[in-house]
């Protein structure tokens, strides 16, 4: 089969070349040389939607960089220095990009955590990073203040909305505004482009999550990925150029807005969507409320949104909700990027005829993202840079070099499944600045990551004869839910904390909706095998400690990593030196779930 005439992926991908400088800052790219041009105080970044009943208000560039400033000002007062980690635990709203900006902008490292962490899931981060300060809101304060006292290092907490919060000995907390109000503007770093900017913590399959410290030079790693799946301007992708005149980029020649509900916490909030939209000078809606179709179309026309980064998971939900937006509803979507999981044909041919826009399908992962994907406008297909393809992953975007490789580091025919990787060099012999840094303080699991100069991603994929990747799976126990990235080692130990456990397996078990959903195996403890025995109601018995272990992994976790279903069962499957294998009860899922359709 031969590429169609409109596919320009050879091209594009043979022409492009990395430029990076020996100093580079996110913050200073995304927030200070657009708040330096004129008509910065016009120039609209975030758009801030606390709910849909209120009026938005607007932070413009030049507020943005100013508020940053007196924020870093704030925190170097306080005596925090370079490189050391600063949590952020925020919804989306106008101050969560103040606190990256300021962060980052000083040298020190944002810590993204997320405003749906349990207890334990704050107290190992905020331990394990040794963080130093912690910004929060009024929603999200009781549960950091909660866990405070187990957390030595953090001498700071700013909170917003709330100027009578408290905490123990130990920690200076302060009312956020009134605080940055009386601080004198900080001062802002050079950072070499390899110097840290942040520290994302990802689930593994084994232990604790894992922090991944990803440095400034990363963004624009990001970049060709996020202005191919998104149509974006200022890229001539030939020519291998993001920038236009005076190495800013290009402006475009119609107003763009963006928004995305994926949380600023996660690598998909925050490096696809946050960052990339500021750093082409462009606004970005912050939207505080639960997601809902609804709310997902009120937004969209509510500010003339015309790229937009959605879940499969959002975009089924919105699909099933209106059928025929446009016969009500007037939209401006220009572009739709999805990743998590595949959109399906349904889903897809939505899309195109619903939307009139042509979805392009993304892959990437926190320690190396947005690395493989798709290119195509809006309306039927039509190229900007390759077709986009139903159910694939698409191709290796421009400066990634993507192969999918076999066990001794060879790629693979067509056809054949493998590992999905990334080689430290692009195709002319450069250092690709997509790669992480390493894991926080475990030499081992970062040296665990590379095969060679392959950076391996765990996701296993066949590749066809034009270089177009298909998912086949995890080669490990991770999977997805809804768009998020589970890991059940984090849910096992969590039962396992309560007494009638006595071990347990987290599988996912296929969704239409979502995917996956979790799945516990709960093998319970020898006093509770004998009261449910002797229960009068086993049934009720059954409910009573299946809710019991759910609201554990909600309150100690996150609610989207709790069970959705839990199964009792006499003995783990394991392997002959003690391993759960987990495999034969994700097969047996699988199985499941074949038989029923």
């Amino acid at each position: 089969m031969h590429p169609p005439k409109d596919d320009r992926y050879q091209a594009i991908h043979s022409a492009f070349a990395w430029h990076v400088p020996e100093f580079f800052n996110m913050a200073q790219a995304c927030a200070q040389r657009w708040a330096q041009r004129r008509g910065a105080g016009a120039r609209v970044a975030v758009i801030d939607q606390a709910d849909l009943s209120a009026a938005a208000q607007q932070l413009s560039f030049a507020a943005l960089y100013q508020q940053a400033l007196q924020l870093s000002g704030a925190l170097q007062a306080h005596g925090v220095e370079q490189g050391e980690r600063v949590a952020i635990v925020l919804p989306q709203r106008a101050e969560t990009a103040v606190a990256y900006m300021a962060t980052m902008g000083m040298g020190a490292v944002a810590m993204p955590l997320s405003q749906l962490f349990g207890a334990d899931a704050l107290r190992f981060r905020l331990q394990d990073s040794a963080a130093v300060a912690v910004l929060a809101d009024a929603s999200t304060w009781p549960a950091v203040a909660a866990v405070l006292e187990d957390c030595p290092t953090v001498r700071l907490a700013l909170v917003l909305d709330d100027t009578r919060a408290t905490a123990g000995p130990g920690v200076h907390v302060a009312a956020w505004q009134r605080t940055v109000d009386q601080a004198l503007p900080g001062t802002w770093i050079a950072t070499r482009a390899d110097d840290p900017a942040v520290l994302i913590y990802t689930s593994g399959t084994t232990g604790n999550p894992k922090g991944a410290l990803i440095p400034h030079r990363a963004l624009l790693g990001n970049l060709t990925g996020f202005v191919c799946s998104q149509n974006w301007f200022g890229f001539d992708p030939v020519r291998g150029t993001l920038h236009g005149p005076e190495g800013l980029p290009a402006e475009p020649l119609v107003p763009t807005v963006f928004w995305s509900p994926a949380d600023w916490a996660w690598t998909g909030g925050l490096m696809d969507a946050l960052l990339p939209t500021l750093y082409f000078g462009r606004p970005i809606v912050a939207f505080r409320g639960r997601f809902s179709a609804q709310a997902a179309f009120e937004l969209l026309q509510r500010h003339r949104v015309t790229h937009a980064f959605l879940f499969p998971t959002a975009l089924k939900a919105m699909m099933k909700a209106y059928p025929n937006p446009r016969q009500h509803m007037t939209l401006h979507l220009q572009a739709i990027m999805s990743a998590g999981e595949a959109l399906g044909d349904t889903v897809f041919g939505w899309c195109e005829q619903a939307l009139g826009v042509t979805p392009n399908e993304m892959f990437g992962q926190t320690e190396i993202n947005y690395i493989v994907g798709n290119c195509a406008m809006n309306g039927a297909r039509s190229v900007v840079g390759w077709p986009a393809r139903p159910g694939s992953m698409g191709r290796g975007y421009p400066g990634h070099r993507v192969a999918v490789i076999d066990e001794h580091n060879q790629p693979c025919p067509p056809g054949v499944p493998g590992e999905v990787a990334v080689h430290r060099l692009d195709v002319h012999g450069h250092p690709d600045p997509v790669f992480f840094l390493g894991y926080w303080r475990n030499p081992q699991a970062t040296a665990a990551k590379y095969s060679g100069d392959w950076c391996r991603t765990g996701d296993m994929a066949v590749a066809d004869a034009e270089g177009y990747l298909w998912y086949h799976g995890r080669a490990d126990d991770m999977f997805k839910s809804a768009g998020y990235r589970i890991g059940p080692s984090e849910i096992e130990n969590c039962l396992l904390a309560h007494p009638d456990v006595a071990n347990a397996a987290v599988v996912p078990k296929p969704d239409a909706e979502r995917g996956a959903v979790v799945k516990a195996y709960v093998v319970l403890a020898e006093h509770a095998r004998s009261a449910r025995q002797a229960a009068a109601d086993a049934m009720a018995w059954d409910r009573a400690l299946q809710t019991a272990l759910q609201a554990l992994v909600k309150d100690r976790l996150a609610p989207y990593e709790y069970p959705k279903e839990i199964e009792w069962i006499d003995a783990l499957p394991m392997t002959t030196t003690g391993k759960v294998q987990r495999r034969v009860l994700r097969e047996r899922e699988t199985a499941l779930a074949h038989n029923m359709t």
